[in-house]
């Protein structure tokens, strides 16, 4: 028997040559697995993948990032943009290039998104030990920083042998690939490891096909749903991003429309209805519509479909206040499905809403409450029409406002980003989603920095379309610096950067549980130590345009109506700056959320809030 056929290749080599060979594939639709490598380089990875890179590079594609948290944000706004479906992996350094992975990490496995992580390690045969940026650990010698990535990933394993990478490549795409698993997948790669040979089997190389599956429902479980969708005077679907992952928009549209139930949405399903179907309430929980939480509080069935119920979704456990009221809940992972001790459905979204649609044929909820939710459907258009409106386009716009105009310009296909501050929970109340896709809100971590380099990852899935990145001061000055790799890859993302002088969502937060908006004001620090002085002389604007951004300032409403316009149509990365006025009529939240107070302090602030918040957590349940 001859021997089987083999490549004398590098670890690193290796790596992506395989890489470069696998491919996901559902409904029949094939996408490439790992479609591009984002890196910054050191003395961790340069001469082991970094090499690898140049190698095949036309094998796979490399991007240039500017900090290592970022390059995963923009590799997690690219799977998500393509429902899951193909991923990009991250390499970076030894030392602070891999720890300032972690952020991200948490952030893809929290919302569920999948990410290939590459960090270098120290020696695996400890010839340079210490070597530069190494942990040392008195007791255990195999700890390095990058363990730090465990409790962040859904797959982990460190690299100490070439042969070692057979198995642990095929787990990681496996993790990857995986509908219920998937998220933050890191393999750490010991630099000397990389740069070792070996003789890889071909097979290894061989294009592989990982399919994802569409699991049905359980009939038994099926049955249950029925009878308890039946059973319900009050239904209330509550649409998480599952769906979108599920690409299920359509099957969702079926069953509502043939039973009249309606659906409030999460921030990750905002958009599973188009915002002008009759039976989309908006957004649900702490920063729902007034509607939603409405019909929430008297629901007696809530179906939630692929949610993993945030306490934002909840508020904190006191917003679903029917006496009776039970959960049904359909997910794909069994984990988020058992949630609120509902009654489940472990499927795909889509299996799972077409086979409930089937199941309930001929039933539909009463005309009467068909008429109240509509009813109060339309009473929220018309708030929502209200905050957008300017009646001076000579003002200064307020933040709704700025809303207001951006709705006005973008289309159908246009992608809106957003993920911490104010805006979040403005866009909840307020953004009209026009198409599955338009609406990206990262709400799982709420990571401040997100937004900038998110747009670079769904630019490159999505060639073409408008890409907005939404952004206040505070998250623009966690992070701007991949603006540089949108001017060199030339990706023409659009940049709506709104100037308040602080973090404003926190600042109301302080304020509601008596920390008396202390340290949220970006002002000149006084006598007493406050910062209530003068705002700071930071001209953001010029910072994006020093970085290579076109820069557009508005300073009224019609100026910015026609900013906005402007950077739709540009080629280039564009940024439309614009200082906003207070907005003393902005909408107030729907629902409650869970801040502990101090239970004890001598200012009136926060006894004030103590006494309020005693009377709010009176109303929590837990659903048993």
């Amino acid at each position: 028997m001859s021997p089987a056929a083999t490549r004398r290749l590098t670890t690193a080599q290796a790596l992506v040559r395989f890489l470069a060979a696998q491919y996901t594939e559902r409904d029949g639709v094939r996408h490439r697995l790992i479609a591009g490598t984002w890196g910054i380089f050191g003395h961790g990875n340069v001469a082991g993948l970094g090499q690898a890179l140049v190698e095949y590079r036309e094998a796979m594609p490399y991007h240039q990032g500017r900090n290592e948290q970022a390059m995963v944000h923009a590799a997690v706004g690219h799977a998500r943009q393509l429902n899951r479906l193909s991923a990009q992996a991250v390499t970076t350094s030894i030392g602070p290039g891999a720890t300032n992975l972690v952020t991200g990490a948490a952030l893809a496995t929290i919302n569920r998104l999948p990410v290939l992580l590459l960090p270098g390690d120290y020696f695996a045969s400890h010839a340079a030990d210490p070597l530069l940026q190494q942990l040392e650990h008195p007791v255990e010698a195999d700890v390095s920083v990058n363990d730090a990535l465990r409790p962040v990933s859904r797959y982990f394993d460190r690299i100490t042998r070439p042969e070692a990478l057979l198995a642990s490549a095929l787990q990681a795409m496996r993790v990857l690939s995986d509908p219920a698993e998937t998220g933050a997948v890191t393999l750490a790669l010991p630099q000397d490891v990389q740069a070792q040979a070996y003789d890889w089997p071909e097979e290894f190389f061989a294009d592989r096909v990982w399919r994802v599956r569409r699991p049905a429902p359980d009939p038994a479980e099926l049955a249950e749903a029925v009878r308890a969708v039946r059973a319900a005077a009050r239904p209330l679907i509550v649409a998480g991003g599952g769906i979108h992952h599920s690409e299920a928009e359509q099957a969702l549209r079926a069953l509502v429309d043939a039973t009249g139930i309606p659906v409030a949405s999460t921030q990750a399903g905002k958009g599973a209805l188009r915002h002008d179907h009759p039976a989309d309430l908006g957004g649900i929980g702490h920063t729902g519509t007034a509607v939603s939480d409405a019909l929430a509080r008297t629901a007696d069935l809530v179906i939630g479909v692929g949610t993993r119920y945030s306490d934002f979704t909840t508020a904190s456990g006191t917003l679903f206040q029917h006496p009776g009221v039970r959960f049904l809940n359909l997910n794909i992972t069994a984990f988020d499905a058992h949630k609120l001790a509902a009654a489940t459905l472990v499927c795909d979204a889509r299996s799972g809403l077409a086979a409930l649609t089937q199941a309930l044929a001929g039933h539909r909820v009463d005309a009467a409450y068909e008429t109240e939710y509509r009813t109060g459907k339309a009473r929220w258009d018309e708030t929502v029409e209200a905050v957008f409106r300017a009646d001076d386009d000579s003002a200064v716009p307020t933040q709704t406002q700025v809303l207001g105009a951006l709705d006005a310009v973008v289309g159908d296909e246009d992608v809106v980003i957003n993920a911490a501050g104010s805006l979040p929970g403005d866009l909840h109340k307020l953004w009209r989603a026009r198409s599955p896709r338009q609406y990206h809100l990262e709400y799982g971590y709420s990571c401040m920095g997100y937004e900038i380099p998110a747009a670079l990852g769904v630019q490159q899935a999505a060639p073409g379309t408008p890409v907005w990145a939404l952004v206040g001061d505070g998250t623009y000055l966690m992070n701007p610096t991949e603006i540089v790799t949108a001017v060199q890859e030339n990706l023409p993302v659009k940049l709506v950067l709104v100037q308040n002088h602080g973090y404003a969502s926190i600042g109301g937060l302080s304020e509601s549980v008596g920390a008396e908006r202390f340290g949220t004001d970006y002002r000149h620090r006084v006598a007493d130590g406050s910062f209530t002085g003068a705002p700071l002389p930071v001209d953001l604007a010029a910072n994006a345009a020093s970085l290579g951004m076109d820069v557009l300032r508005a300073k009224t409403v019609r100026e910015l109506r026609e900013a906005l316009s402007t950077a739709r149509a540009a080629t280039r990365p564009t940024c439309v700056y614009v200082e906003t006025a207070p907005a003393p009529d902005a909408l107030p939240a729907q629902a409650w959320w869970d801040v502990p107070v101090a239970e004890v302090s001598a200012r009136e602030a926060a006894t004030g809030a103590r006494k309020a918040y005693e009377r709010a957590v009176a109303d929590r349940r837990r659903h048993l």
